[in-house]
């Protein structure tokens, strides 16, 4: 089989979900008083998984680069931001109400019935009120006097914190184009219909690069991050048949963008946006420099031109890609004649990447493992279990995606020697104790 293609059944959403909450990785917000909708917690493998997702695009957006730099601007920020960049007036939903069951919905979302009428989903009604915009952004105010003189906004999407910083950047960095901002951060969409577990939040995290371009090499820079960002996804172990670059119709494009096309994942709902890749033109970048009065541009001294760059930006989702990753990587097959769970998650992803087991909590036993798991720290995020039958620790770590562990048994203390044991293969090796953080290295890539 092609290594860059599937062939492991169709996963349910419900495994998915049990399996999150069951094992620490993500837990519904607020759960004792009932829960909050459409927030989660991320537990102990949720916040590290979801910290390897983000480790990984930055490692490949910026530390890997040499034309990209970081950024980490204010989730607070001025009303004249919003609307410069068009947020105030074209962020919005078209909603309508239903008179019978009081719930709402995005008109947009709703199809007419047999009878040419469309119906709310939820009572079936047909009384629906005229749709009407909603803007998406999460209003506050900053100060003790809640008027409009002191309105502020949650951030919808990180990406005008580069805009606005374009001229500091550019200054400080010594950067030109093309070159990139990269952010990652937490954004905020008033969503009416949120979902599908970590897909649709109205708090989330977002991985987004802004990549400033001569305007007549937008196209070729444009084609090359769509390319980039596909690959980083089948490269971290995503099968190719489970994504595809759609790109969008012309009805479909925001108002800023001159062509768009999103990286989508076969979620088991069916096809789903995990990245958009946008032609944001010089749009944004003019905005603000007419808004407020500052010259947002770049001037080449070496052929005396000054123009405003176009922005390419690949913009992803922290939180639904790491669902992809958990989707794409959930697996069962039959161990000793018993099935088991196992997560195959590139190592680079999975929460521990090395377990260390005592084959027993016996005293004599532990300093050893203490020993071993002291070496292995450095190098990879470990896991330490002492309880339970060595099979069942065993099924526990394949379960949540750890690649290898390593066994101290009672030999260990004659021979000076742990077992390596394989989350893919089930193969197991005895590795010298000295040997084992050169054995683990190898294993785990590097």
């Amino acid at each position: 089989m092609d290594p860059g293609t599937s062939e492991k059944r169709v996963v349910e959403m419900e495994e998915i979900v049990r399996l999150a909450k069951a094992r620490g990785f993500i837990f519904p917000s607020a759960e004792i008083y009932g829960g909050f909708r459409s927030t989660y917690d991320y537990g102990p493998l949720g916040v590290n998984m979801l910290r390897n997702v983000k480790n990984a695009w930055w490692r490949s957006m910026v530390q890997l680069r040499h034309d990209v730099v970081g950024l980490d601007a204010a989730i607070l920020s001025s009303p004249k931001i919003w609307a410069a960049s068009g947020h105030l007036e074209n962020f919005t939903d078209p909603l309508v109400d239903c008179r019978n069951c009081k719930e709402r919905w995005r008109a947009d979302h709703l199809e007419p019935g047999p009878d040419g009428r469309v119906h709310c989903p939820n009572c079936d009604s047909t009384d629906l009120t005229e749709a009407r915009a909603f803007n998406l952004m999460f209003k506050t105010f900053a100060g003790p006097v809640e008027d409009e003189s002191n309105a502020a906004y949650l951030r919808p999407e990180t990406a005008q914190g580069h805009f606005v910083n374009f001229s500091n950047v550019l200054r400080t960095s010594r950067k030109r184009p093309p070159f990139g901002i990269a952010q990652v951060g937490k954004s905020f969409r008033n969503e009416i219909t949120p979902g599908n577990f970590v897909f649709r939040t109205r708090e989330f995290e977002q991985m987004e690069l802004e990549y400033f371009v001569p305007p007549a090499d937008a196209a070729k820079w444009f084609d090359y991050w769509c390319n980039e960002r596909f690959e980083w996804y089948v490269d971290l172990g995503i099968p190719r048949d489970m994504l595809r670059l759609r790109a969008h119709d012309k009805d479909e494009l925001s108002h800023y963008s001159a062509g768009t096309s999103d990286v989508e994942f076969l979620f088991p709902w069916g096809w789903g946006e995990l990245e958009g890749i946008a032609n944001r033109t010089d749009y944004d970048l003019k905005a603000h420099s007419a808004a407020s009065g500052e010259k947002l541009e770049y001037f080449d001294q070496a052929t005396g031109e000054r123009y405003t760059p176009y922005v390419i930006e690949p913009a992803a989702g922290a939180t639904r890609t790491m669902m992809a990753f958990l989707i794409a990587a959930y697996d069962t097959d039959e161990v000793a004649g018993e099935t088991r769970t196992v997560l195959r998650l590139d190592p680079r992803l999975a929460p521990y990447q090395v377990a260390v087991l005592p084959l027993s909590r016996k005293e004599t036993l532990l300093p050893t493992a203490q020993e071993v798991l002291g070496l292995l720290q450095p190098v990879a995020m470990c896991d330490y279990d002492e309880t339970q039958a060595i099979g069942r620790r065993y099924r526990r770590q394949d379960e949540i995606g750890t690649p290898l562990c390593v066994t101290v048994d009672f030999d260990s203390l004659e021979d000076r020697a742990v077992t390596v044991r394989d989350r893919d293969t089930t193969e197991q090796v005895r590795v010298p104790i000295d040997r084992v953080v050169e054995e683990v290295r190898a294993r785990l890539g590097g």
